[in-house]
């Protein structure tokens, strides 16, 4: 149960765009779906859900043709293999300082030869048992995408190393946590944050690894992508409903009638 539309866009040099999904609601899932989105990133870092529900949002992915990215709470095996177990396309794991931790991430996604990931056939990734074991395999280790934040100075420095690891497919710059890293806190557009990004950015490239990051505009997707980043996160839904939602507002706020304000008790 596998939707590998990322993976293969990706291999094709072709970008590929999602959002952050942080609303525990599958119907909101088909709308992104049908409105063309790529993949979801279901962010069960920074929200509130549970590991069925997490399984109810990936099988919606599935119901309209996207991938599903499962951004972990950390990285340890529990998160890794709960998202995967549940059929999800990937997983995108923040918080690492070090290349070995990514080299752990990548031991825990995949099944030998390449790493130990848990074996439990009995989940919806491997059709609940009713599977040739060879082929789950072979599928699981080949289409499971694996993404890592950069989204601190250690992860900046080491980004050499990190873009020479095997099965890593993902590069995901995080300017927000980097900000704050660097001791610039929410300052995305300060000269060191920008000079740390662009160095992961040409590291990537050279490298040929795949490199992802937010847009939130027009022109900031402009630039990611005639750099090369072609995993694009395209706000969150949260930001696209309040944009929507304000929008809304604007239509017809100027047809509200003002306030009456009742006289004080007493006036004449």
């Amino acid at each position: 149960m596998f939707n590998r539309k990322v993976k293969e866009k990706l291999a094709r040099g072709e970008p590929v765009f999602g959002t952050f999904f942080k609303f525990n609601a599958p119907g909101l899932v088909e709308l992104f779906g049908l409105a063309g989105f790529d993949f979801l990133i279901i962010d069960a870092e920074h929200s509130t859900f549970g590991h069925a529900e997490i399984e109810q949002i990936i099988r919606t992915c599935e119901l309209v043709g996207m991938s599903s990215i499962v951004r972990t709470q950390d990285a340890s095996e529990a998160s890794i293999l709960h998202a995967l177990d549940s059929g999800a396309s990937g997983v995108q794991v923040p918080s690492l300082r070090h290349p070995d931790q990514v080299r752990e991430v990548i031991f825990r996604s995949k099944y030998h030869p390449i790493g130990g990931r848990g074996w439990a056939p009995g989940c919806r990734a491997a059709d609940y048992a009713f599977f040739d074991v060879d082929a789950y395999v072979a599928r699981a280790n080949r289409d499971t995408l694996i993404c890592v934040h950069v989204e601190n100075r250690e992860m900046v420095e080491h980004i050499e190393e990190l873009c020479a690891i095997e099965h890593l497919d993902v590069l995901f710059i995080g300017t927000g946590d980097l900000s704050q890293s660097l001791g610039h806190p929410g300052k995305a557009n300060h000269p060191e944050v920008r000079a740390a990004v662009d160095r992961v950015i040409e590291a990537g490239v050279r490298h040929g690894k795949h490199l992802g990051a937010v847009a939130g505009s027009p022109e900031q997707l402009r630039d990611y992508i005639g750099r090369g980043v072609r995993y694009i996160a395209w706000q969150s839904d949260l930001v696209i409903f309040k944009n929507a939602l304000k929008a809304a507002v604007a239509g017809f706020q100027e047809f509200r009638q003002p306030a009456r304000r009742e006289p004080a008790p007493g006036a004449k």
